[in-house]
């Protein structure tokens, strides 16, 4: 029976919206494709939501993937508020699973920048029971120890739990440790899948933990 449910932020409960954000700065398509090569879309992105690397030494890996482009590199980089932005639905989605007894927590790729930076998108997570955010222990998904992570550090058990992330790779990390798993779409059709595992009904059967 499913007691948990495991949310991704980006695209998820919030809006990664990277190619806007970078058409909000003034860039057109021609240079979001060149920035986007050299950041967002290379592998170097992942070590940003690793947070091992400082955003200066970031910088110059992105720049070092395109010098041409160093200054728009740093305009697009510099301040990042507005890349991530809130979805209405996340609180009173929380809220709404957490009034049926489930706990609710959260396992995103996220960058320190962006959660400083953008941390106005992130009002949900007071009102959710926990969760890890990568940089904060340099690990990403679908690295396996970070779903371990999150089951031992808040005592849960895979069997109970259910994972919502809009990347299939990361929903497959989470089934391999025993996680139902759920690839996003839109809210609607998670919660077409919720009915199916009966998840509120298994939530509201589950004993108090509190």
């Amino acid at each position: 029976m499913i007691h948990n449910i495991i949310f991704d932020i980006g695209n998820v409960l919030t809006d990664f919206r990277w190619k806007e954000f970078l058409r909000d700065k003034g860039f057109d398509d021609g240079m979001i494709k060149r920035i986007a090569k050299a950041s967002v879309e290379s592998s170097l992105w992942k070590e940003f939501d690793r947070g091992v690397w400082s955003d200066q030494e970031l910088m110059s890996a992105f720049v070092s993937n395109d010098p041409e482009i160093e200054r728009e590199l740093h305009k697009a980089y510099d301040d990042i508020r507005g890349m991530v932005t809130a979805r209405d639905y996340a609180i009173p989605w929380v809220q709404e699973l957490k009034a049926n007894g489930c706990g609710v927590f959260y396992l995103s790729n996220f960058s320190k920048k962006a959660e400083e930076e953008c941390s106005d998108a992130l009002a949900f997570i007071p009102y959710m029971d926990g969760g890890i955010l990568s940089w904060k222990d340099k690990l990403i998904k679908p690295d396996p120890q970070i779903y371990r992570l999150l089951l031992a550090r808040y005592d849960l058990k895979a069997e109970e739990c259910v994972f919502v992330d809009d990347m299939p790779e990361n929903v497959e990390g989470a089934v391999q440790q025993g996680i139902q798993g759920i690839v996003f779409e839109s809210r609607e059709q998670v919660e077409r899948e919720f009915r199916k595992l009966n998840v509120l009904g298994s939530c509201q059967a589950a004993p108090d933990r509190r």
